[in-house]
């Protein structure tokens, strides 16, 4: 399926390709290259994840179409069990699986001749700038991480909630289990349709509008992304934190890229104050959370190069 949400660039080429992650799960990618790379060399690469819910046809192309034409080799790809990825039952998320997709690019880049084990970055947009950070904390070939609205799925599943909210959402959880076994599948509620939107509805407000607002218009709407996971995915972010270790990245850098109005500004300060050195912050002017999706005016990319350049040498 296409429905790439911005045109390939005539610099570029785009080749979709298989590989398995480290659980044997069969991984869909798309490699971006730039048409006069000279592939006797060795250059760097940059894995690329998608936000939480989203495929590599939205956000990713808009940062490997980029990143490509500047000479990076760059690879995105759908998480596993979503989209054109393996995995049964769909929609199922796992902060586990979800970095080990991260490491599992890497894995596919490193056995690319023209690509140097030794200048392989991650980068993230929202949730898996979470995970980017979290595969990055264990896996040392990931040489630089750059996030990108940085969304923490693990903390967002207890955010704002009392320890007495927590557990009842535990049994809530729990108890959906049952009814998942006696149905033979998981529970699955999408967000969005399958046809894209041209207006919001009213009672979506905050953040969520801005989600909306991609997911479900034409800005950035998709089949395969239709928002949300397995009711009971959620019961492994209860359990698990992306981001205990990432001081454990350094001394490999860390860029945490968020707009300056973002709701989410403050996953990524939190993030911030854990990692350590050497790390940078920089807030996009005028920017909020969706717009480093896909915004090409707003999304750094200047500085982004700049990083990468400056950490893979």
């Amino acid at each position: 399926m296409s429905n790439y949400i911005c045109k390939l660039h005539e610099q570029v080429e785009r080749t979709h390709v298989r590989y398995q992650n480290r659980y044997g799960i069969a991984i869909a990618g798309d490699l971006y290259t730039g048409k006069d790379l000279d592939k006797t060399k060795t250059h760097a690469a940059i894995v690329v994840g998608a936000p939480y819910g989203g495929v590599k046809e939205q956000g990713p192309s808009v940062y490997a179409n980029e990143l490509a034409k500047r000479g990076f080799v760059v690879l995105t790809f759908d998480p596993c069990y979503m989209g054109e990825s393996g995995g049964e039952p769909r929609h199922i998320s796992s902060p586990d699986l979800f970095s080990e997709n991260i490491s599992a690019g890497v894995d596919y880049l490193g056995l690319l001749p023209y690509v140097a084990r030794d200048k392989i970055a991650a980068l993230g947009i929202c949730g898996s700038g979470g995970f980017a950070l979290s595969a990055a904390a264990m896996d040392t070939r990931i040489r630089a991480v750059v996030t990108a609205s940085m969304f923490d799925m693990s903390a967002a599943a207890r955010l704002g909630m009392t320890p007495e909210q927590i557990q009842e959402r535990k049994e809530t959880l729990s108890l959906q289990r049952w009814k998942d076994a006696e149905n033979g599948e998981p529970e699955y509620i999408p967000s969005y349709g399958e046809e894209a939107v041209d207006e919001i509805p009213e009672e979506i407000q905050g953040i969520w509008r801005e989600f909306f607002e991609f997911y479900g218009t034409k800005r950035g709407h998709h089949p395969n992304a239709r928002g949300n996971f397995t009711t009971t995915s959620d019961l492994s972010f209860l359990n698990y934190s992306l981001t205990d270790h990432i001081d454990e990245i350094s001394p490999r850098p860390i860029l945490f890229c968020v707009g300056e109005r973002a709701e989410s500004r403050f996953m990524s300060d939190i993030a911030f104050e854990k990692a350590a050195e050497p790390k940078r912050m920089l807030v996009v002017p005028d920017c909020n959370h969706i717009d480093l999706y896909d915004d090409t005016a707003k999304i750094p990319f200047d500085k982004i190069e700049i990083f990468l350049n400056e950490s893979l040498k």
